[in-house]
């Protein structure tokens, strides 16, 4: 059974409970994300862009693309986006900046399910997903996706928050986790508990080990991971061969 945090909830009701969360932090999301990390979220998204080794025309599926931070760093190193969200509010954020920034070439923008991806076999050279695995329903169906729409020697980057390997850094993560994140959604977001949500969910999700063999499992070769801030996040790699 899907997790919503600590709570095991029914398929449909997770989708129903994430999609709250996400209308409701839309519009104070990239601001959250800065606060929560004091900002440090900027440098891991430049380094895992960065390491994905994109080439020009490359052709990248950015899966809980939201407000299009990927896309932004991935555009610039000449890559052809199709940026793809379940959630209207986030897309909508996240164009919106975009096209008044006058970044409108080589974007797409796409409102789907990553469990049922409308793409057809072999089109993308990569396939991205930053902070949104966690928040998928059906991740086994997910990462099927991904690797059905991926072109031979293709290749998929999964970031996600992880397991930390230092226990007293452990031990302070617990305590912003858990004390401050909700706080600051109060404060900012208006919504503490969608950030509790957050915390809870960062739990409850495979570590490194794991979320490595449901790579496998879903067919990928050279499956690897690399941590970022000593575990707060990872980032795996596979290849589709």
């Amino acid at each position: 059974m899907p997790d919503f945090g600590y709570k095991d909830v029914a398929p449909e009701e997770k989708t129903r409970l994430v999609e709250r969360v996400f209308t409701s932090v839309a519009q104070r999301y990239d601001l959250m994300n800065d606060m929560m990390s004091l900002g440090v979220h900027r440098l891991w998204k430049r380094r895992f862009v960065a390491s994905c080794r994109l080439q020009q025309g490359d052709r990248l599926l950015d899966l809980a693309g939201g407000t299009g931070d990927i896309a932004r760093l991935a555009a610039a190193h000449g890559a052809q986006v199709s940026v793809a969200d379940i959630n209207h509010a986030m897309l909508s954020v996240g164009r919106g900046r975009m096209d008044a920034e006058g970044r409108v070439d080589g974007l797409d923008w796409l409102q789907v399910n990553a469990e049922k991806l409308p793409f057809a076999d072999r089109s993308f050279n990569h396939v991205t997903i930053v902070f949104g695995l966690r928040n998928v329903t059906h991740r086994d169906a997910a990462l099927a996706e991904m690797h059905r729409v991926l072109k031979p020697g293709g290749r998929v980057h999964i970031m996600e928050f992880s397991k930390v390997g230092l226990p007293v850094l452990g031990k302070a993560y617990d305590a912003w986790s858990f004390q401050v994140m909700p706080r600051l959604g109060a404060a900012i977001a208006r919504d503490k508990e969608s950030y509790q949500y957050l915390a809870e969910s960062i739990r409850r999700f495979p570590d490194q080990e794991a979320l490595a063999g449901l790579l496998q499992q879903a067919g990928f070769e050279n499956v690897g991971w690399e941590n970022y801030s000593a575990g707060i996040c990872a980032v795996h790699r596979g290849v589709r061969t």
